[in-house]
């Protein structure tokens, strides 16, 4: 018989950095109201303008939050994955979103309902100086990212996104169109073909089939401008939980539930 092939881990909240790094008091508090949910490829979380119930945790998801013009273009202004949560909304006096929310990469994160989220912010304790202070990355990245798309090639745009994206999974590839990376970055689908083309001919990545994989990263940071670098060491200087791991007790009793998309 073929060997099996090894079990693909179980979502666990440990995976998200953030909730990995609240203390045992704080988790005792927040973890019995978590949901598991699972996030398909292009599930629409958030449109533009609609009421927020939720806030998300990706463990081994990303999505991406996009700006849509009256026309129907769009451009990625920031992406958010395993190094936090997905609806800073909930906690900075608003309940709504100007930006769409699409799942960029499948996977899944735990969902904390709206009431359960103001009431640990407004304890002023450790919740909220860990969410102002990924607040504070955010502004950074979509700062960069407008920058960025107004200064930088499409090769270096699309590097930059590889890099964002790598940097929350726990793996080295996206399944993905270039359509769809062609709405991410705001850009023709024709240029996002080019930019691949010349990473793979170098050896950078491989794409076949809507799956793209990076193989040689220390060449991609290369052809990369220095967008990725500022986010990256910002990141560093404000998430300073993200290498901490804290013990989950009893993962099991979150209860699992089915994400409804439109």
């Amino acid at each position: 018989m073929p060997p099996r092939s090894p079990a693909k881990p179980q979502p666990n909240p440990q995976q998200n950095h953030l909730l990995a790094a609240l203390s045992p008091d704080v988790q005792s508090r927040l973890f019995p109201h978590l949901e598991l949910v699972h996030l398909p490829l292009r599930a629409l979380m958030y449109e533009s303008g609609t009421s927020m119930s939720h806030v998300y945790f990706p463990t081994d998801s990303i999505v991406s939050l996009q700006y849509v013009m009256e026309n129907g273009a769009s451009t990625a202004i920031l992406v958010v994955g395993n190094e936090g949560l997905l609806g800073i909304t909930l906690f900075m006096g608003g309940e709504s979103t100007p930006s769409r929310s699409v799942v960029q990469s499948a996977g899944y994160a735990y969902r904390l309902p709206r009431p359960h989220v103001k009431e640990e912010f407004n304890r002023h304790g450790q919740l909220l100086l860990l969410m102002l202070r990924y607040t504070q990355a955010l502004i950074t990245q979509v700062a960069q990212t407008a920058v960025c798309n107004r200064h930088h090639s499409i090769d270096q745009q699309l590097c930059r996104w590889l890099l964002l994206s790598m940097d929350r999974l726990s793996h080295n590839h996206l399944t993905m169109t270039q359509e769809f990376i062609g709405h991410m970055l705001g850009v023709r689908r024709e240029g996002v073909t080019q930019a691949a083309l010349k990473l793979q001919q170098l050896g950078v990545i491989s794409y076949s089939r809507g799956l793209i994989k990076v193989i040689d990263r220390d060449e991609l940071e290369h052809l990369s401008c220095e967008c990725y670098e500022v986010v990256k060491k910002e990141t560093a200087i404000l998430l300073t939980y993200l290498p901490q791991r804290q013990l989950i007790k009893n993962p099991e009793d979150i209860p699992v539930v089915v994400l409804k998309t439109q």
